[in-house]
Formats: C-alpha cells, sequence, structure tokens
C-alpha cells in the first residue's frame, strides 16, 4: 500500500488498540482519549502532510514503485540525504520540535538496521532477513513505530570497575530485573519483564533493542540480550502511562499540550511471545551493545533528532523576538544579551547539522552516513542549550508570564478592563494574551517542564553523553579527500511556518528579524534571522 494519510492511521489505531492504562484505567480507544487525542491528532497530520500534491515528502517504493514515505529512504548521495532532512524539517515543524518521537525517528533507524543486515547474520543466519523483512513491512504499510531500550534498576550505584575495562563499562546498567528471555520454542521466543521508556505509545508497533548509552554490563547473562519487534497490541503487551499534560483546555490556553502530547510510558511485558520471524538478535551482550553503532542506526536517528533541535531552537528565537517586541523591550542590553545566546545555540546546531552532511560517507553497505562527531556534539549540546532556552523566556516573559488570563477572562467581566490595560504600543490585549499563553506553554506549564526533562535525558544523561565523546574513535571520520568527491549539501530550507491545526496557508507575510552584530573589521554588520511573522506565531 502507498503512504498512509491521517485518517488511515486513525482507523487502524481504532481497530488495534494498544493496552493503554492512564490513571488508573485502561483507555478504551486512545484516539477519542482527552488525554492522548491531541497527539493522535497531530500524527496523523503529519501523514496527510506527506500526502499533498507537491509536497516532495515521498520517493518511489524498490519494491512496487508506490510512494512511500521519505523517512525510509536508503540514502545513497548528499541530495537523498538532503532530501529527507527537508522531509524531517517539514515534520518537526508541524510540531514546532515539541514532539521528539515522529516516526521518522525510528524509521530511519530501522533503515539503518535492514541495511546492515549481514551484522545480525553474525548472530544467526535468518535474523538477517528478519530484520530486512521487518523493514520492508514498515515501509509498505507506513506503520508508526514506539520503542523502548533501557531495564528498570533497583540500584542505580554502578558496578565495580574491572582491570583494563573500557571507558565505556561505566554506561553499564544493572540486569537483576532487566527484561528477559524466559523461553525458546520452535516458535519463537517468551519474553517477562519491564522495560522504559516507550515514547509514542500510541504506535501501531514497537521496537526493542539495545541503547547506546545504557549497555549490558560484562557477563550479562544471554537471557537479557535481545532485539526483536511487535505489534503493539501484542497478547500480554502492557502500557502504563504517565499523567497526561494534554489537561483538556483550549487550543488558546494551551496551544502546544492540547496539540503535542506525545505521551511516555512504561512497557510491562507479562510472558509475551515473539516470532521468530521478528527476532533480530538473541543471546549475545557484545553484538546488543554494539548493535547502534557498528549498524550506524545512531548516525540516522541523530540526523533526525539534531534537524528537530534547529527547528525547536527556530521556534525558540521567533518567540523570544515576538515577546519583546509586544514588550517593547527588544533594544535592552540584557534583552539583546539572551537573543544573542538564542542565535549562539541555533546557529551551532545549524553549523554541527550542516557538517555532518558535508561529511557524510558511504559504510560498507553503500549508505551514505552522516558524520558521527558533530551531531555527537550537537546532541550533547542540546542537553545544557535547552533547559537555558526555557530559563531565558521565563526572564524575558517576567510578570507577564504571571498574570496571565484565560481565553475565557476575554469575554468575562473584566473583558473591558483586559482590552483598556493589556493592549501594548504593538499588539491588542487578546494578541498579547495569546503569545504569552504560547510562551507559558513553552517555558513554565506542566507540558514545557516535560519538554525541558525531555531534553536532558531522552539520549542518556549529561554524563553519559561525555562518556561517549570520550570513547570515540576516528574510525569513522572522513577524509577531506571526500568531501571533494562528494558536493557539499544544499544551504539548510529558510524556515516555513508551522502547520497545525489553525489554518496558516492565507498568511504570506514574512518577517526578518535584523539584530545588529559586528564584523571582523569593526565595522556595524547585519544578520538576518529568519522567524515566523507575528500573525503566524499567535495564530498557534
Amino acid at each position: 500500500m502507498p503512504a498512509r494519510n491521517g485518517s488511515q492511521y486513525i482507523q487502524r489505531l481504532k481497530e488495534r488498540p494498544p493496552a493503554l492504562y492512564l490513571r488508573g484505567q485502561q483507555v478504551k480507544d486512545p484516539t477519542t482519549h482527552p488525554g492522548l487525542s491531541g497527539g493522535v491528532k497531530t500524527i496523523a497530520r503529519l501523514y496527510d502532510l506527506q500526502r499533498q500534491p507537491g509536497a516532495e515528502m515521498t520517493y518511489p517504493s524498490p519494491d512496487t514503485g508506490q510512494p512511500v514515505g521519505l523517512s525510509f529512504i536508503t540514502p545513497k548521495t548528499p541530495d537523498d540525504l538532503n532530501a529527507r532532512r527537508e522531509m524531517m524539517r517539514r515534520w518537526a515543524q508541524v510540531s514546532c520540535g515539541m514532539m521528539g518521537r515522529t516516526p521518522d525517528f525510528l524509521n530511519v533507524s530501522l533503515m539503518a538496521m535492514a541495511a546492515a543486515g549481514d551484522y545480525f547474520a553474525q548472530d544467526r543466519p535468518q535474523f538477517k532477513q528478519n530484520i530486512q523483512n521487518y523493514y520492508q513491512m514498515v515501509r509498505e504499510q507506513d506503520l508508526v513505530l514506539t520503542h523502548t531500550l533501557v531495564n528498570l534498576q533497583r540500584n542505580r550505584s554502578p558496578e565495580p570497575p574491572t582491570p583494563g575495562a573500557r571507558p565505556d563499562a561505566a554506561l553499564a546498567d544493572h540486569t537483576d530485573i532487566a527484561l528477559s528471555v524466559t523461553k525458546e520454542t520452535d516458535a519463537g521466543i517468551i519474553v517477562h519483564g519491564a522495560r522504559l521508556l516507550a515514547t509514542l505509545p500510541i504506535a501501531d508497533e514497537i521496537a526493542v533493542y539495545p541503547a547506546r548509552s545504557h549497555r549490558l554490563p560484562a557477563g550479562a547473562p544471554a537471557r537479557t540480550s535481545f532485539a526483536f519487534a511487535l505489534p503493539c497490541d501484542a497478547p500480554g503487551l502492557k502500557f502504563l502511562c504517565r499523567e497526561s499534560f494534554d489537561l483538556g483546555r483550549s487550543q488558546f490556553d494551551h496551544p502546544l499540550g492540547s496539540r503535542f502530547e506525545e505521551m511516555d510510558a512504561i512497557a510491562f511485558f507479562d510472558n509475551v511471545f515473539v516470532p521468530w520471524e521478528r527476532v533480530f538478535l538473541l543471546g549475545d551482550p557484545d553484538r546488543c551493545n554494539n548493535m547502534s553503532r557498528r549498524t550506524h542506526q545512531y548516525l540516522h536517528s541523530g540526523h533526525q533528532v539534531v534537524t528537530k533541535n534547529v527547528v525547536k531552537l527556530e521556534f525558540v528565537l521567533g518567540l523570544a523576538n515576538l515577546m519583546q517586541q509586544t514588550l517593547g523591550s527588544d533594544q535592552q542590553p540584557q534583552m539583546l544579551q539572551m537573543t544573542a545566546e538564542i542565535i549562539e545555540a541555533l546557529e551551532t546546531a545549524k553549523a554541527l547539522l550542516r557538517a555532518a552532511e558535508a561529511d557524510a560517507a558511504p559504510d560498507q553497505w553503500g549508505v551514505l552516513c552522516p558524520a558521527e562527531m558533530p551531531l555527537t556534539v550537537a546532541r550533547h549540546l542540546f542537553i545544557r542549550v535547552y533547559p537555558r532556552m526555557g530559563e531565558i523566556l521565563q526572564l524575558m516573559g517576567s510578570s507577564s508570564l504571571m498574570a496571565l488570563p484565560t481565553e475565557a477572562d476575554l469575554s468575562g467581566p473584566l473583558a473591558s478592563e483586559l482590552a483598556q490595560y493589556l493592549d501594548t504600543e504593538t499588539t491588542t490585549a487578546q494578541d498579547r494574551i495569546r503569545l504569552f499563553r504560547l510562551a507559558w506553554d513553552t517555558c513554565c506549564s506542566a507540558f514545557a517542564s516535560r519538554q525541558i526533562l525531555y531534553e536532558r535525558f531522552f539520549q542518556g544523561d549529561a554524563y553519559r553523553n561525555i562518556v561517549l565523546l570520550n570513547t570515540h574513535t576516528h574510525t569513522h571520520t572522513h577524509t577531506h579527500t571526500h568531501t571533494q568527491t562528494h558536493p557539499l549539501p544544499t544551504p539548510l530550507p529558510p524556515l516555513s511556518p508551522p502547520t497545525l491545526e489553525t489554518p496558516l496557508s492565507s498568511i504570506a507575510r514574512r518577517e526578518a528579524v535584523e539584530i545588529s552584530t559586528w564584523n571582523g573589521d569593526g565595522q556595524m554588520g547585519s544578520l538576518c534571522l529568519q522567524t515566523w511573522s507575528r500573525e503566524e506565531m499567535i495564530l498557534l
């Protein structure tokens, strides 16, 4: 079948819902549940977007010739890599970068694993065909995947060091309550236990494989070493969701939380059966520990992550600029300094993304892989950068984030007072309130706090990333000769408005923010940063 549209995604989720539990009750239909339906609708919008005429977000299936999602493409050339990044960028703009686990994250990961099928064949010959068949099925059916990588632990104290241990041994987790294989049969394996953290459990399938930043310890039992995939509605598989941050408020009051709740969950496997054709690794801790890097899955998922991070920083910059313009504070020295911090973070992320693409090189399977070090640095930096972005928005907003009316107040008994006293020289009271409701949901609300926590930990904590940086070898460093044989990628496209439930298609005006800077010879120069216009931003 060709690339799905939004209604097809919703229909399948309605017909085959995962066993989701939220606030002590099982969710009967995630497509209508008030804590989940906003995220479901946004994922559906992604699928509708890729089916729009002229969207250039699909490519012909190598098996059927029908259009399939561009995030599944096996990149062979710089043009392939650029086209995929542009597609991922457009999907990220739908949520302003607030949904970290949109389907493209695991689509690119699965592509890398399938292309490196020989790695899985080293475990058992049939595992190569298993991973390639699974990738083909997901691509042709355009399925949504979640994943879970990390075992729960009763004790987080590190394992005692052993003589001659690799530096990344510090990344090892305990396995005393790890998800484990309890039985092998002629038909498959039985697994029992729990894992976290399954973000986006409103999915069709779940992939279970090792995390790069959480390794199995030396001497780990073979039963804790595996990679496999299952339908999310598999018997015995249950998801315990955290409290939803879609609080049932209007899109005016909570413009982000009401739309972009992707949900996080613990996955419980109660003697779950996994058919052999869905098993990709089994019984080899070292091969599991090395899977992400040896297959270059981490490079392709990192390409998606850093692309999303660039979009998120572009959004923060546009929001910060409009907040200052609304309050008339854009020329205050402290505001200029904080704006400069956002610009530095954004331009650093863009430069690292560009470097990863410019230094991309084919691996032994002919897949063009973004360079590892720029992506690793970009991901590590964002762990520190994004919490600071939230702090900057709080400092810029100040009391305007505290004395913040709701949508209901605009038609309540004090509506005339709000109109009289909350307007500014540049905007009406209603537009000011709308803008600062958006800022609140970006830096102050429960949804905003989860965003900061997510960016701190979803790719491993800061210390684990430091270990990964220090254990990085240059075996994948690409030479100058290679970069000369491949043309540099085209520049990152200009930022486009997000696609949200509020129609933005009629808004054509764009706005450039002129930031005064000093050039190298001491003369005043001008740095032009393209952001969303006021009208685009407030319509969130």
